[in-house]
């Protein structure tokens, strides 16, 4: 019985969406690290993209109002940064997600050693690699601002972390 209350608090918090990127949740983008079960207490674990994400609280609030709505009377968020959170964690299915919302996911493993530069990004709305970066950073820091040249199509990516 227990199992499946556990299970049940898990399947409620993973459903929790971003609320940078609201085509992910939590669990898509690999933020949800861990939910535990203790007496009547439901305790969640995240790791924040990044240690300065401004969403972190945003995201907290979301879980507890989304438990509470569940029928868990306590819940308890707890933030790590340790082990920091990689694009290595983001579901395929986040991925898949992502180029459909029109964000070129990230590819590849997080880098390990030098930072190679990326040239190109495919499109995501045509698949062309004409495409060039415009700014760094986009709409959040996980993500770079590029254009296609091909179909003229601004978009965000989200950086391989």
């Amino acid at each position: 019985m227990v199992t499946a209350t556990l299970a049940h608090a898990r399947e409620v918090v993973a459903a929790v969406v971003d609320p940078e990127v609201p085509v992910l949740t939590i669990d898509d983008l690999g933020v949800l690290r861990d939910v535990r079960l203790d007496g009547d207490t439901v305790s969640v674990t995240i790791t924040p993209t990044y240690s300065g994400c401004p969403a972190v609280d945003a995201i907290r609030d979301d879980i507890v109002l989304a438990l509470t709505s569940a029928g868990f009377d306590h819940a308890v968020v707890k933030t790590t940064l340790t082990p920091a959170w990689t694009t290595d964690w983001m579901s395929d299915d986040g991925k898949r997600k992502l180029t459909e919302y029109g964000i070129a996911p990230p590819t590849g493993r997080a880098p390990a050693g030098p930072i190679r530069v990326k040239l190109s990004v495919a499109c995501p709305r045509c698949g062309s690699l004409e495409t060039r970066e415009v700014s760094r950073f986009g709409s959040t820091s996980c993500k770079s601002h590029w254009e296609c040249r091909a179909c003229l199509e601004p978009f965000d990516h989200f950086k391989a972390l």
